[in-house]
């Protein structure tokens, strides 16, 4: 092997042979858990691992007034696990998905970008915001779009 065919063997390339892993952000929001759905049917499709990413939002105004921030951003994590396994357990024998779940702490964005490049997502999707305020300052899916690292899937 030549030296130059040897460091492009090493290095790692984003969806050369269609996505590895694709990856949805899910917050609990009826947006998300339609991304989560559309996401499943394309790593079904594409033979793909769906990574599942919940980012637990740190919220230091509510932690400062001693509000139990982390319980509760848990038990958003684990209702969420609750019901994708829920969801995988009903079509089970008729579709097979290869998923897993993460947690990772932040704002929604950063923790998006973090577990996109941490578990090498070949494509990013999730809900569109239902939030009004996004339409001004923009929402997590526009600034994925526009970071333009990964195909962006936006689910309405």
């Amino acid at each position: 092997m030549t030296e130059q065919h040897e460091e492009h063997a090493q290095r790692f390339e984003r969806g050369t042979d269609g996505p590895k892993v694709i990856l949805v952000g899910v917050d609990g929001s009826e947006s998300s858990m339609r991304a989560a759905a559309y996401a499943s049917g394309l790593a079904r499709r594409q033979h793909a691992l769906l990574a599942v990413v919940y980012v637990q939002p740190v919220l230091a105004a509510g932690a400062a007034l001693g509000a139990p921030v982390l319980e509760t951003t848990d038990e958003i994590a684990e209702d969420l696990v609750t019901q994708i396994r829920q969801a995988a357990e009903r079509v089970r024998g008729i579709f097979e998905v290869r998923w897993q779940f993460h947690t990772f702490r932040g704002d929604p964005y950063a923790g998006l970008v973090t577990a996109a490049e941490d578990l090498k997502a070949d494509a990013v999707v999730v809900g569109a915001s239902e939030q009004a305020g996004h339409r001004i300052i923009g929402s997590v899916a526009v600034r994925l779009v526009k970071a333009g690292r990964w195909p962006v899937t936006v689910v309405p």
